[in-house]
């Protein structure tokens, strides 16, 4: 097999990858080690920043995510039994967009599937070769059959626990890692939302996220043990504790069956360079951000947009300066984006090592962003998005 672009992975970033190539002109084959099934419905983030949704519809892929997309122009942040809007429309023009992550993946795979394109799903011992030289190869086996797909470029979009980012060299990769000392549990429960937008609250029993998928469905979150056991959580102990952690004179939470529950460590990470000859590395394969600050799938994205302008001029011009400059490019972006969730992730969850001159720094720095619009300003900026 022969293509000019093998991207292993059909998560987000592999999926939109081949989309952006495939409308530039350029050949790729996409592997993936998971069934479409489990692909298309794990549920992931779902929260979109604007130049996501912007560079998602100008590429054809908005039809759906108009009609059920949520907009949000803000968020709440809860603290001390009070509510602060952060009013990202006043603030910066912009808004952010709730639409689930296994959405935009069934709207990438149909497109694919829609121009009888290649994705091969269930594709085992996915292995890298040749990565410093112009030929580079990706065997696996397929169907009960080994093959070998020869290209000119690999895009290593397997995530974090995939196969691209270890064939880099120790003596060349660097690894930057922070692990925090507590996880989400995160459950779907069919329920209308208590709140138009998303809130954050911060509580001295824990921090705790409520967030949507739908006008019926909502995504809840509850920090937690990042060796919780799901099994000694009843539904009506996560009710309890959801409401604890929320209270607010007046508010109330909407309850209804829970259909998922499950365990999000919460990590910083970030793996330099992004390149390695002619492998290229994309959204969790180089950079795992803690949930908080809702840029997962956002800087995947991002990724994604700098490395198809790169290869666009590379395969039509020979221009390659797009490449060379591109892990240099990411990671600037990368390092605020990691800033930015690391600040939310310190600023709304309870640490037990912090003292109680910490645990007032906490509420001092929430005191102060919810009173200074400057504040308040650089919070919106970075929560819609930095520009691609």
């Amino acid at each position: 097999m022969r293509t000019q672009v093998g991207i292993v992975g059909a998560g987000p970033a592999g999926l939109l990858l081949a989309h952006l190539l495939h409308r530039a002109g350029i050949d790729s084959v996409v592997l993936e080690a998971r069934s479409r099934d489990y692909v298309e419905n794990r549920i992931r983030a779902g929260v979109l920043e604007h130049t996501t949704e912007d560079l998602l519809i100008s590429t054809g892929l908005g039809a759906r995510l108009r009609r059920e997309g949520l907009p949000h122009r803000g968020v709440h942040l809860r603290f001390g039994g009070r509510d602060h809007r952060i009013d990202f429309a006043a603030l910066t023009g912009r808004h952010v967009t709730v639409y689930s992550q296994h959405k935009v993946v069934q709207d990438l795979i149909a497109a694919r599937c829609a121009a009888d394109l290649p994705i091969l799903f269930e594709a085992t011992d996915v292995a890298v070769h040749d990565l410093t030289t112009d030929r580079p190869r990706i065997t696996f086996r397929h169907a009960g059959a080994a093959h070998e797909l020869a290209c000119d470029i690999i895009a290593g979009c397997d995530g974090f626990h995939g196969i691209c980012r270890s064939a880099i060299p120790p003596g060349v990769l660097r690894i930057f890692e922070r692990v925090y000392p507590f996880a989400w549990l995160g459950i779907l429960a069919e329920a209308a939302p208590a709140a138009d937008e998303l809130i954050y609250a911060s509580h001295d029993r824990g921090f705790a996220l409520l967030s949507m998928r739908s006008p019926e469905l909502v995504r809840l979150y509850l920090q937690c043990a990042p060796d919780e056991d799901l099994e000694a959580w009843s539904d009506d102990r996560i009710w309890a504790e959801l409401a604890a952690r929320s209270a607010r004179p007046g508010f109330a939470l909407n309850q209804g069956p829970i259909v998922q529950r499950s365990l999000t460590p919460m990590r910083s990470f970030v793996a330099e360079p992004m390149r390695h000859g002619r492998l290229f590395l994309a959204g969790d394969a180089a950079h795992i951000v803690p949930p908080t600050g809702a840029k997962g799938l956002n800087l995947a994205v991002a990724d994604v947009a700098v490395l198809a302008r790169g290869l666009e001029a590379f395969f039509r011009r020979g221009d390659p300066a797009g490449l060379d400059a591109y892990s240099a490019t990411c990671l600037d972006r990368v390092w605020k984006v990691q800033r930015f969730s690391w600040w939310m992730t310190s600023m709304l969850h309870r640490f037990d090592s912090h003292t109680p001159f910490e645990r007032h720094m906490q509420r001092a720095e929430l005191d102060y962003l919810a009173g200074s619009a400057a504040a308040s300003t650089a919070l919106a900026e970075n929560y819609v998005g930095l520009p691609l």
